[in-house]
């Protein structure tokens, strides 16, 4: 009885210390914690006149390029301009020997007078035989058939006329001048050569470096985009840049031109239609055979609100952006009229809001946001020592 009775009270003991050591270690009501503002970045909706544009990728032409071929076979006597010379219209750029082609019109001209002199004696003898007919000092066909010899011998005047205007033009044909004004290329054959009329390589080319033109393609959906400018009453500006930056940014710029016509027909198999811009180029830094970026400027927004384009989100069904309220951000439908690598053009805010432009992964309707500001900008020194 006794032992039990201890028994017992040991497991009293336990029971109360358990309890005891329980309330003392169990763990406290944990109490909510306020939430956290999320750091965003931010931007203000900006108003201005926003230009935009088309790019494509063209190729330069010369808008005259000529190879300059002989027109009668001879030998080249003498070439007056070297590889690259710039020469205008009408410049003498070459000589054929003109020896043969001179003696035939020397006895063109001989042939010629022969012919005259013997039509002045037939014009003589007709006026005196009309005179005679008048009294029948000659019969009627005495007086016809000296009609018929001055008839004749006009008719053999003037095709030796004709000979000797053949043979001027065959002797200017000696004489090669420049058909445009350009520069010429690299020559293909040497003085002292004998030159053939059939000979398709030809002398040499020379083609016109200013002005100069660009053809580039543009999807068919442009089509009437470019007739809207190419109607308007000013020409559409055209700019030609060198290449592309990876970045989407277009390269150097090389001309400033405008929009002068569009190909007659689109290419049913790429869907694309040809165009072609014009470009003064006193520089020469457009070159024929050159692939650039051109971009044309199709309208101009005036008074639009601008953003990043980092700032504009996309939803479901629409666009939307985080304006900032306070401490607190709220969701804002958008229209998106116009975007680019640079900006969004949007409509369903005002100038000035103050829209999330970075932060927005964590960001819902009334999330309180801390705004964050800009870190100091990194100014990079240029090491000016000039190396020997």
């Amino acid at each position: 009885m006794h032992i039990q009775r201890k028994t017992a009270l040991i497991a009293v003991v336990l029971v109360v210390s358990a309890i005891a050591l329980w309330a003392v270690t169990r763990p406290a009501k944990p109490r909510l914690a306020a939430p956290s503002a999320i750091p965003v970045r931010v931007v203000n909706v900006t108003q201005q006149d926003v230009p935009r544009f088309v790019s494509g990728i063209g190729t330069v032409l010369s808008l005259h390029s000529v190879v300059v071929r002989p027109q009668v076979d001879g030998i080249l006597t003498r070439l007056l301009v070297k590889e690259g010379q710039w020469v205008k219209a009408g410049d003498l750029l070459a000589t054929l020997d003109d020896r043969s082609i001179r003696a035939s019109l020397d006895q063109a001209r001989a042939q010629l007078g022969e012919s005259q002199a013997q039509l002045q004696v037939a014009l003589v003898n007709l006026k005196r035989y009309k005179a005679l007919s008048v009294d029948d000092g000659v019969s009627k066909q005495t007086y016809d058939q000296q009609q018929a010899l001055v008839n004749q011998l006009k008719a053999t005047a003037q095709g030796n006329q004709a000979a000797i205007d053949s043979a001027q033009v065959q002797l200017s044909y000696t004489q090669i001048r420049s058909p445009v004004s350009g520069r010429v290329g690299i020559r293909t054959v040497d003085e002292g050569n004998f030159l053939r009329s059939s000979d398709a390589q030809g002398l040499f080319s020379v083609t016109q470096i200013d002005p100069i033109a660009v053809e580039f393609s543009l999807p068919q959906q442009m089509l009437p985009t470019l007739q809207g400018l190419i109607a308007a009453p000013e020409k559409a500006s055209v700019d030609a840049y060198l290449g592309a930056d990876t970045d989407g940014h277009t390269g150097d710029l090389l001309g400033r031109g405008h929009l002068s016509l569009i190909d007659n027909q689109i290419n049913s198999t790429t869907g694309t239609l040809r165009a072609k811009a014009e470009f003064s180029n006193p520089a020469q830094r457009l070159w024929p055979g050159q692939l650039v970026t051109i971009k044309i400027q199709t309208a101009l927004d005036k008074n639009a609100l601008v953003v990043p384009p980092t700032v504009v989100q996309r939803g479901l069904d629409s666009h939307f952006v985080y304006r900032v309220n306070g401490d607190k951000v709220e969701v804002v439908p958008v229209q998106v009229t116009y975007q680019n690598s640079d900006l969004s053009l949007i409509q369903g805010v005002q100038a000035g809001d103050v829209l999330v432009s970075d932060g927005q992964s964590r960001l819902k309707a009334g999330a309180r946001v801390e705004v964050l500001k800009e870190p100091p900008q990194v100014i990079q020194t240029v090491d000016a020592t000039v190396q020997p």
